[in-house]
């Protein structure tokens, strides 16, 4: 497949839905895309196992109305391609991040161009925790999306405020400039066939999550932004993620929500069977 808490806060702005065009939960052209975040878990054995038991635990159907994808460590990449590819499996393959340039001396790095050797259909640019732990700019993100783009990958594209932000009545002034930055320079046609992942930085590993209503805000206002920047079409072509400590018990009324097209999952994602409740729940709400 080619890719394409209890809200902490008082910031709870009034759905912008309407204007940026995408209605109620009709969305029929935007695929949702529930992709799993991995992070620095799982060695490659692991990750062969994981992969087979989610192959299990879902069906065609299931791909018929969601798309999956996985995002494991580098290391982990080439295991992950021969077990999909080998055993047929419709689960597209994620990278969680790469380097802007095609190469260089840039000591243990992975380049976009590596990752598209390897049939990666997704990489995560952006993430907060390589905002926060890495020093990484919108500027740097930019540079990412770009370099996902031109070897023909998709860039899932990670925005979010933190506590202190939200707090302060600024969450969706951090939103609109990160937005902003990380895509300046791309046109419409390319926005719009981009992912976008909300991902409100205090609910990340915490436990903690977006209401339904907090999180169908921001997402509403991330594609009134980006109607504004790029056109009425761009913003019904975007899918727009969650990402914050999405689990099965909350995945169905996150899911409900009309500007969410999917879900950007941690923690449950290593285990197979919680993350195949999360694809069913998008699909059944069982």
């Amino acid at each position: 497949m080619r890719g394409r808490r209890k809200s902490p806060g008082p910031e709870r702005p009034v759905s912008e839905a309407n204007k940026s065009g995408s209605g109620s939960r009709g969305n029929d052209s935007r695929k949702p895309l529930i992709s799993g975040n991995w992070k620095m878990n799982h060695n490659h054995f692991e990750a062969i196992q994981t992969i087979q038991k989610l192959a299990y635990a879902l069906n065609r159907d299931d791909y018929l109305h969601v798309e999956v994808s996985v995002h494991p460590p580098f290391t982990d990449l080439r295991s992950v391609q021969t077990v999909l590819q080998a055993d047929d499996i419709p689960v597209a393959l994620g990278a969680q991040d790469c380097h802007h340039d095609d190469a260089g001396a840039f000591t243990g790095e992975v380049s976009a161009a590596m990752l598209a050797k390897l049939d990666v259909s997704y990489v995560i640019v952006g993430h907060s925790e390589r905002r926060a732990l890495f020093g990484e700019t919108d500027e740097t993100v930019n540079a990412k999306a770009r370099a996902v783009l031109r070897h023909n990958m998709t860039p899932i594209v990670c925005v979010g405020e933190t506590l202190e932000h939200r707090q302060a009545g600024g969450a969706r002034e951090v939103v609109s400039a990160q937005l902003a930055g990380s895509l300046d320079g791309l046109d419409a046609a390319v926005v719009g066939a981009l992912v976008v992942a909300y991902e409100p930085v205090w609910a990340i590993g915490t436990g903690e999550t977006a209401s339904p209503g907090d999180a169908q805000d921001m997402c509403a206002h991330v594609r009134s932004q980006v109607a504004d920047r790029w056109g009425s079409e761009a913003a019904a072509g975007l899918r727009v993620q969650y990402g914050g400590s999405v689990k099965p018990s909350n995945a169905p009324d996150l899911m409900e929500q009309a500007d969410i097209d999917g879900a950007l999952v941690g923690g449950a994602s290593l285990d197979a069977a919680e993350f195949a409740r999360i694809v069913n729940h998008r699909l059944y709400g069982t």
